[in-house]
């Protein structure tokens, strides 16, 4: 799940590392909650044009995605941002990496679009072997692959630590991306508590 809060371009990007650093721990322990990566870009940074507060949610339990979006935290970024539209994609894979006891400071979200031509099964066990190759390569602490089955998407999403290297394990396995690689500093990672497969 992520959803994006795109800013002003003079908005002073502090607000958001201080709210990030006075409420992030709410979300520490949370039953059915994976991880979140408190993710922004700031603009003229890493090649992005805006700033955005961007966060990104690996749920184990759906219901407790629900739930979050239900809850008084969600209520309160409304309240103070409006309402965003939230994007959530059906997990198809999740890696631990090698570097999973370092806590990452930055990450990478790759968007395609499934070839209509060509049978689900095969893109995605081809998609997952690569999500595999990334998961092993310095500094990833978690590579994700998600499904969106209303716009035929796969996302890519890499947690890494360190830092970033020249076009870090871009290979690219399923073709080109229909967006470049956008590309997040992370503020801080909140773990939850295991709850049912999701």
């Amino acid at each position: 799940m992520q959803y994006e809060i795109t800013l002003p371009a003079d908005y002073d990007m502090g607000v958001i590392r201080d709210r990030v650093a006075t409420r992030g721990h709410l979300l520490d322990g949370a039953p059915g909650l994976g991880l979140k990566a408190y993710a922004v870009r700031e603009r003229g940074r890493d090649g992005s044009p805006v700033n955005e507060y961007a966060p990104f949610y690996l749920w184990d339990d759906p219901a407790a995605l629900t739930g979050f979006l239900r809850g008084p935290g969600f209520d309160a970024l409304s309240g103070d941002f409006g309402r965003p539209s939230v994007r959530h994609w059906h997990t198809v894979a999740r890696e631990h990496g090698s570097a999973r006891a370092e806590p990452p400071n930055r990450a990478e979200r790759t968007v395609r679009t499934l070839r209509p031509d060509t049978p689900l099964d095969p893109q995605l066990t081809e998609a997952t072997e690569a999500l595999r190759r990334t998961a092993r390569a310095d500094g990833v602490h978690t590579a994700a692959l998600g499904l969106d089955p209303y716009r035929w998407e796969l996302v890519r999403f890499v947690l890494r630590s360190g830092p970033p290297a020249p076009d870090a394990d871009e290979d690219r396995p399923y073709g080109a991306p229909d967006a470049p690689t956008e590309r997040y500093t992370v503020l801080r990672l909140s773990e939850g508590t295991p709850g049912p497969p999701g």
